[in-house]
């Protein structure tokens, strides 16, 4: 393996659990990375990660801490296992722990950060509830030609929230849009119309109240050019300076996660291994209906090996 083989990608939110974490503490980097957050965040990080309880961890107010966290904390578990990567990339949440591994924001900044994008992403859901559904079977274009006819007919808005992969999508509204689609979505094809078990609509326009505080909190915030280049959510494509850094993270909250594209630009430019650093193997498994041929590895793998 070369550099140019490897990205490193970082999950977002979905992928905490509890326990996650419990198997890095035994690492002094990684145990490093669990007491810094403890004096900026001020309550027991490492603990609520490893022992729970499961509705606390799920209160995104501390579920982005959380992962972001632990994230980091595999990331230096494995210093001197990996290579330089050509690329790194993290799933909406799981960008700030990219930008961390690029070296183009501190850890302690991307802490603040995302506890306050939780907080926001909180407070908009209670004044304008909404939820999310994957659509398993159907491809973007089908899904967003039904969700135009849906905001035509309701008035309300529904749209892709995530192009996951090949067969999965994840679409974000309002309660009596996103009902709306459900039958639509069945009758061309999907196999399933699974309601998530969140009541904010992530990465749409009802977000838009918390991105305008959210860029506000950014422009306090030191940005470094990445010494790897960043793959953005927002464009699929690299960010390599500061300013383009804080705009597509500032417009991240109301715009669609590209993933597949995202992945599938790093795959066109000579990347053959992935490592997914954090907790579980959700971003693996992406990879695998993506491009089956690449090699997917998880953090726990890699610790292992």
């Amino acid at each position: 393996m070369t550099p140019a083989d490897l990205a490193l990608v970082f999950p977002g939110q979905g992928s905490q659990k509890v326990g996650m974490g419990q198997g890095l503490l035994v690492h002094p980097q990684a145990a490093e990375v669990f007491a810094r957050a403890e004096r900026v965040l001020g309550w027991p990080v490492a603990r609520l990660c490893v022992e729970g309880p499961e509705e606390q961890l799920n209160d995104t107010a501390y579920t982005q801490p959380a992962l972001l966290t632990v994230s980091v904390a595999a990331l230096r578990a494995l210093e001197g296992r990996l290579e330089r990567p050509a690329f790194v990339a993290g799933h909406s949440l799981g960008e700030f722990s990219a930008l961390v591994a690029a070296g183009a924001l501190d850890f302690e900044d991307a802490l603040q950060l995302v506890r306050e994008r939780g907080r926001l992403m909180k407070e908009a859901g209670e004044q304008q509830p909404g939820g999310m559904a994957a659509v398993l079977g159907l491809e973007a274009p089908q899904v967003e030609e039904i969700c135009e006819r849906v905001r035509t007919e309701t008035g309300g808005f529904v749209g892709i929230a995530n192009d996951n992969c090949p067969g999965q999508v994840v679409i974000s509204g309002d309660e009596r849009a996103l009902q709306a689609t459900a039958e639509p979505l069945r009758a061309a094809g999907a196999r399933r119309v699974l309601r998530l078990a969140v009541s904010i609509a992530a990465h749409s326009p009802l977000m838009r109240r918390a991105a305008t505080t959210f860029r506000a909190v950014l422009a306090r915030v030191t940005f470094r050019p990445p010494q790897v280049p960043v793959v953005s959510n927002r464009a699929a494509a690299p960010l390599t300076n500061p300013e383009a850094i804080r705009q597509a993270i500032g417009q991240q909250l109301t715009s669609p996660v590209r993933w597949r594209e995202s992945v599938r630009w790093m795959i066109d430019r000579g990347v053959h291994r992935f490592v997914e650093i954090g907790p579980g193997d959700v971003l693996t498994g992406l990879l695998r209906r993506i491009e089956p041929a690449v090699e997917g590895l998880t953090t726990e793998q890699v610790l292992g090996s």
